[in-house]
């Protein structure tokens, strides 16, 4: 939930603070030579009545915040009366108070806009005439009521001037911001769907019986498809986090699976990369978000890939404190001191010679600062050039182990799609194509359908894209196909789309999601999940 600032409460609370001051001020006049406490008696009882009654003020706009046009004026008209009764009881000497008609002046029109700077003036101006009209020593110096009239008047129209052109430069930037999102948004639903659709492509050309050429140049494919992945999912995920949208979603796992997976789906680029991976195996559970956690540990991953190549890579998780560290280790040629600072700032990249042909623009380090500011995590760095380079992830919370699935074989594991019946709806016609060609490799039966009108199917698990065109959606697609065979069917969407936003509905209707553009291992883990659902007995 977006945190809206209260301003109301900021003017009540500076409010005790300025009447506070005012009393220590008038206090101070009473010990002067030739001046008696006595005389400003009054004026410190009436300042310490008005303080509790501020402070009674405060805690009802802290229940009941909002905006009370009525609560604004009030809360004015009590600044007002208290500033006049100070400077009339007090005389020449109260004349510094004159200093809070214009902080209240200011004040409400800086937090609340130029109406309420309007309404402030008017009562400014009512308060001075009043003040002279029962001060002698005021009645006496005509210019510099008429001085204080002139600047009661011209600071707040100079105010006004300077809140419309703020206004409007806010304005302009909330315009600007919007569009950017929705440009953003539309490219970024744009984009993945080639990105996904050549990754498909390239994981059915790997599956097919290739020469070693061939085989070389859909690795060639691979790693350029890599790069362009990453660099595409940190540009988003920067996205998302400047705009507030990701707020952790707590799970706990087990971290040594947790990291074996990691390391599987990142083992083709580390034998690319001609990096040697090394996993501590840990028995530890921890409670994270385990797609923010995930991203970490990747953006580190892929950096040990670019900066690391042909040296080994140590992983590992360790005590430290009252919770755990993943340790991520390298051996390449580290980061000098001066350096090591500045690595977790946007778009910062040490940069020699040689790295002229390495991928990226300097954001992965940034994202892992973020995201585990999100999640409450300590991200540390050690390097030593020549020696490697060591982050460490610390401050994740040990939960006790809870009863894992069975684990079935790998090698069960490799047939577990063979026969399984899948419905695929994608109106995307190059995805489509590749999404069935690859699920028909992995020994699946597909019924691939470009529309959700008319459908009708046997499947044991649905797989669609979210968007459908302008009259349905993916969940529409499910629900149809659910309410036709009177059964749950286990069901799968992938989408370009912000997942925050269609989180809830997925939830609710039981449907697994995964964000274009998918990994292959990714899909083919998901859909191996969903035939475990769908051969479950149900109570």
């Amino acid at each position: 939930m977006k945190f809206e600032k209260n301003n109301e409460l900021d003017q009540a609370n500076l409010r005790i603070i300025v009447a506070s001051c005012a009393i220590s001020y008038v206090a101070l006049l009473g010990f002067l030579p030739g001046r008696e406490l006595v005389t400003y008696l009054p004026v410190l009882l009436y300042y310490a009545a008005f303080v509790v009654v501020s402070v009674i003020m405060r805690q009802a706009i802290k229940r009941w915040p909002g905006h009370y046009p009525a609560r604004r004026i009030f809360g004015m008209l009590g600044d007002y009366t208290g500033t006049s009764f100070g400077l009339v009881v007090g005389g020449e000497a109260a004349l510094p108070l004159y200093a809070v008609m214009v902080w209240i002046n200011l004040g409400n029109g800086m937090r609340f806009g130029s109406r309420y700077l309007a309404i402030a003036t008017v009562l400014a101006l009512a308060a001075l005439l009043v003040v002279w009209q029962l001060t002698p020593y005021w009645q006496q110096q005509p210019f510099v009521v008429l001085m204080l009239l002139t600047t009661s008047t011209l600071i707040p129209f100079y105010a006004h001037l300077l809140l419309e052109r703020t206004r409007k430069a806010t304005a302009l930037a909330e315009a600007a911001t919007r569009e950017k999102s929705r440009f953003l948004a539309q490219a970024s639903h744009d984009l993945r769907q080639p990105i996904h659709s050549i990754g498909l492509f390239t994981a059915c050309l790997r599956e097919a019986h290739l020469g070693e050429e061939e085989r070389r140049l859909v690795d060639s494919i691979d790693r350029s498809l890599l790069n362009v992945s990453q660099l595409f999912r940190s540009i988003l995920d920067l996205y998302t986090l400047d705009n507030g949208q990701v707020q952790p979603k707590w799970e706990s796992f087990a971290v040594d699976g947790f990291l074996r997976e990691l390391l599987r789906q990142n083992s083709e680029a580390a034998r690319w990369a001609g990096v040697e991976m090394r996993l501590v195996p840990s028995r530890h559970w921890i409670r994270a978000d385990p797609g923010m956690l995930a991203t970490m540990v990747q953006n580190l991953l892929s950096n040990s890939f670019k900066y690391a190549a042909g040296r080994p890579l140590l992983i590992g998780v360790r005590p430290r404190g009252q919770g755990l560290a993943i340790v991520v280790c390298d051996r390449g040629r580290g980061i000098a001191l001066e350096h090591q600072d500045k690595v977790f700032e946007e778009f910062y990249r040490v940069r020699e010679l040689r790295d002229k042909d390495v991928e990226g623009v300097g954001l992965g380090l940034a994202i892992v600062k973020r995201l585990g500011t999100l999640m409450g995590l300590r991200v540390s760095l050690r390097s030593r050039p020549g020696h490697g380079t060591t982050v460490t992830l610390q401050g994740l919370p040990i939960v006790a182990p809870q009863v894992p699935r069975s684990n079935i074989d790998q090698a069960i594991q490799a047939g577990m799609l063979s026969g399984l019946r899948v419905c695929l709806v994608e109106d995307d016609h190059n995805v489509l194509q590749a999404t069935s060609a690859l699920l028909r490799r992995w020994g699946c039966e597909v019924q691939a359908e470009s529309s959700p009108h008319g459908l009708s199917s046997d499947c044991e698990v649905i797989v669609a894209d979210y968007d459908l065109g302008p009259q349905a959606t993916g969940i529409d697609c499910i629900d149809q196909l659910r309410a036709q065979r009177g059964e749950r069917v286990p069901a799968l969407i992938m989408t370009g789309h912000d997942l925050d936003r269609l989180q809830g509905a997925l939830q609710a209707r039981g449907i697994a999601v995964l964000a274009k553009p998918v990994r292959p291992a990714e899909l083919r883990a998901a859909l191996r999940t969903l035939r475990e659902e769908a051969a479950a007995p149900t109570n």
